[in-house]
């Protein structure tokens, strides 16, 4: 039985583990965060803190892809997530009721996202691997180095921090954002191939409530939340398990005066309840807070040269989710791509078993072709969502959107519509919103979706959209909204 050393037990480590197990590999993962205590099932998402991956404390969400992938590969781990509390959120709720073609069709059950704090969702997973037989978790253990066969022909081994040297058949780097496995290879004398990177121009502002009753307090507009990203912020509530809910106010880096707002309670509050459709949901008696206001800086859109087909082939090295790549948080997709590509990971060793480098260089390219377009899709969002908040902080006018760049993605230019004319469209068409929804929620990429003539041609044919949706506050009204709360408690 063939040996997997996996490096960090997150949520692409421990999806690892339990793929890998599944094709017969023994598996061992290498945290370096102490164990998690034990927990109540009434709570589990308040049980965990990990210094070691901060953003797990931020709002997430889980999308129909990451849905889909525990229902057909953990449904252990789905059926856990809804004890606990955790929604499945029928996305077609959010499809205007009048629009055409807004009756039910067949593909509609993959249209849901799970409703589930990242916190809660990790305890589970680190639950369920922790019971899966050929697995063994050992916390507190940072891999530092890589041991190769002679000549690089192959891993051989891994390091620890305290000088261990653990055999490996297969190592896998799931160290998230910190990506170890370039410096590894560096260190044992391997060129490292250069990342693709693009800012992401995000601050995150993150507070979590707890409902106190059972029905939602409004409507959720997106399906699985309520908000939107507007042209000088972003506010987006999203429900989780056990009758939670998290808001996550998003502002531009440097903007310093909302910024030093948003990190307070009062200001918090005062941006969330000026957001459309947020206000409910924060009314007297209707939620209480569970935690402070939570800052977290979002790090650039990165494509990892070294998990790419580019890289110098080591055969039995892979990297995994954030390791891979990063995409910016705002689009919530991290979760859902690092449980796809954890199976993915499987299913390609199991087809092709012999650990060489025709087997490493055929996950490099899936690996490539499954996380390019979200990230080409994530630098191209994120530049012209950018522009529009730096001209709102200097007071200049909008930036308009030149014809064919599009916000969902770096796409070739021509007779595409904007990004602004598919949601409009979406508005009063139910094949529209369909395919912007599948694309948003991680079902298609960018790509396939203008490559649907269908599509393309009921956007334009799309009726008008009447009253656009309730606007969010100006920048000055947002601004005198937060800073007249300076002194108050909330």
């Amino acid at each position: 039985m063939p040996t997997a050393v996996i490096a960090g037990g997150s949520v692409a480590g421990l999806a690892s583990a339990l793929a890998l197990s599944g094709i017969g590999y023994r598996v061992l993962v290498l945290e370096r965060a102490p164990s998690p205590p034990q927990w109540s099932g009434a709570d589990p998402g308040s049980g965990w803190r990990r210094p070691t991956a901060p953003q797990g404390l931020q709002s997430h969400t889980l999308t129909s892809l990451g849905v889909r992938v525990l229902r057909e590969r953990a449904p252990r781990l789905l059926a856990a997530a809804r004890a606990a509390g955790a929604p499945v959120l029928d996305l077609t709720r959010a499809l205007p009721a009048d629009a055409a073609d807004s009756a039910p069709e067949p593909g509609d059950a993959e249209l849901v996202a799970l409703g589930c704090r990242r916190s809660t969702l990790e305890l589970l997973l680190h639950r369920t691997v922790g019971d899966t037989p050929g697995v063994t978790l050992r916390h507190d253990t940072t891999v530092v180095a890589l041991e190769l066969h002679r000549g690089h022909r192959g891993v051989a081994a891994v390091v620890t921090g305290t000088g261990e040297r653990v055999p490996a058949d297969i190592v896998v780097d799931a160290t998230g954002r910190r990506a170890l496995s370039r410096r590894w290879l560096h260190d044992a004398g391997i060129p490292v191939t250069a990342d693709r990177t693009s800012a992401s121009g995000l601050v995150g502002h993150t507070r979590f409530y707890r409902l106190r009753g059972r029905t939602l307090p409004g409507p959720l507009n997106r399906g699985h939340g309520v908000g939107d990203v507007y042209d000088h912020y972003a506010g987006v509530l999203h429900p989780g398990d056990d009758g939670t809910f998290s808001i996550a106010l998003g502002s531009l880096p440097g903007d310093r005066v909302l910024q030093a707002a948003l990190r307070t309670r009062t200001g918090f509050t005062a941006a969330a309840r000026a957001t459309p459709g947020l206000a409910p949901w924060l009314a007297d008696g209707v939620s209480s807070p569970i935690s402070p206001v939570r800052v977290i800086s979002s790090p650039p859109n990165t494509l990892r040269g070294a998990a790419g087909p580019q890289q110098f082939p080591v055969p039995g090295l892979f990297q995994v989710g954030d390791a891979a790549c990063i995409t910016n948080p705002l689009f919530g997709r991290g979760m859902s791509l690092a449980l796809d590509h954890a199976f993915r990971l499987a299913d390609l060793l199991a087809e092709r078993p012999d650990i060489d480098a025709a087997q490493r260089l055929a996950v490099a390219r899936m690996t490539h072709e499954l996380f390019l377009p979200w990230y080409e899709q994530a630098a191209g969002a994120d530049r012209l969502r950018s522009a529009r908040w730096q001209a709102a902080v200097d007071g200049r006018p909008a930036v308009p959107v030149p014809p064919g760049e599009l916000p969902t993605g770096e796409l070739p230019t021509g007779e595409l519509p904007t990004g602004a004319e598919i949601a409009a469209a979406a508005r009063t068409d139910g094949t529209v919103w369909r395919g912007l929804t599948r694309m948003l929620m991680t079902l298609c990429t960018p790509a396939e979706l203008f490559a649907d003539d269908k599509f393309l041609a009921r956007v334009r044919q799309a009726a008008p959209a009447g009253p656009a949706p309730t606007p969010p506050p100006g920048r000055d009204e947002l601004l005198r909204l937060v800073t007249a709360t300076e002194g108050t408690r909330a």
